[in-house]
């Protein structure tokens, strides 16, 4: 099997951030079925290989795995010719991959979209992983309601946490903390509205983990579902909804809720698929897969014609042309 070769732009500074730490989950998760190592390409890091290095050598024996959003087109480019995998996290960023990349999306919301825009190409579905420590401590809950500000819409901030600070305990997270779980265990209550920051973006929430996580922990969470959000939030069962109409609407489903012990029961497997030993499972089978493509790719060409715009064109003149002889023939 190859070696996995993870490219960052770096692994800490400016580039930490929640898809940085998933990313470097999997690196980890991935030593359990073959070798592999962290390589950097914008900044160079002790103990860390660097990309402009290890192309001097023969890669022939690694597959290197891209997921930087924005990077990923310069990289796939300046990796021509060699294994290449792309690790999708989120949908929406415009370009297209050729069928020579297999994708491993992190949710069934971006599978469905690399699965319309790159048909040809060997598409998997690899969750992320909702580690150990988020569970439910049984533990006193002393927070009313968390929020995390970072991606946070200004409805939330702005008009929904107002009005609700003067009848519960509200506490905003607005720096990072090393045990995130604690604090799910601290709280009743977890709101997440990302549907506002992700559109200005104009890419989509990939995953959404701190929702998962905070359920882990017992939460009950009120949250957006926009993207990947809705594969597995289910409003009126397993979370409720949130910026739903008007902030009294909000305000009151939220304040009832901490009156009120969660209703809606999980099943006990419902964090089964993200949890250590199903996501390593699921990775041996997949790399597996993926090393029997990469061998054929290296024996053939490929011959089925993409989804490309131009394609997409033709294809919508074929039909056009054809209506139109279809309606004179009937004449």
């Amino acid at each position: 099997m190859r070696s996995l070769y993870f490219l960052l732009p770096g692994t800490d500074g400016k580039f930490a951030c929640g898809g940085l730490f998933a990313e470097l989950k999997t690196v980890e998760l991935a030593r359990q079925v073959c070798d592999v190592a962290v390589v950097t390409y914008e900044q160079r890091e002790a103990n860390t290989l660097f990309l402009d290095d290890v192309l001097q050598q023969d890669t022939g024996d690694i597959a290197f795995v891209v997921s930087w959003g924005f990077h990923v087109p310069k990289l796939i480019q300046r990796l021509q010719g060699r294994a290449v995998v792309y690790h999708a996290h989120s949908a929406g960023y415009g370009f297209r991959l050729p069928s020579w990349v297999p994708i491993l999306t992190v949710s069934r919301n971006t599978m469905g979209y690399w699965g319309q825009l790159c048909p040809s190409s060997p598409i998997f579905f690899l969750p992320n992983q909702i580690s150990p420590e988020f569970s439910d401590r049984g533990e006193p809950r002393d927070i009313d309601v968390l929020v995390q500000v970072r991606k946070s819409s200004e409805y939330l901030l702005k008009q929904l946490v107002p009005a609700l600070q003067p009848h519960c305990h509200v506490v905003l997270l607005d720096r990072f903390v090393e045990d995130l779980a604690a604090l799910f265990n601290r709280s009743k209550v977890y709101l997440y509205d990302t549907a506002e920051y992700w559109a200005q973006y104009k890419v989509t929430e990939g995953f959404g983990l701190p929702p998962m996580e905070a359920m882990a922990c017992g939460c009950q969470v009120f949250s957006s579902v926009n993207g990947a959000l809705a594969d597995y939030l289910d409003p009126g069962f397993n979370c409720q909804s949130i910026g739903t109409y008007s902030t009294a609407y909000d305000r009151d489903r939220i304040l009832a809720a901490l009156q009120t012990p969660a209703t809606q029961t999980l099943p006990d497997d419902f964090f089964d698929l993200y949890r250590e030993d199903k996501i390593v499972f699921r990775l041996q089978e997949i790399l597996t897969a993926v090393n029997d493509f990469f061998d054929h790719v290296d024996q053939q060409s490929a011959d089925i014609l993409g989804l490309s715009p131009q394609r997409i064109v033709q294809l919508r003149l074929q039909r056009f042309f054809q209506k139109i002889r279809q309606k004179v023939g009937g004449k």
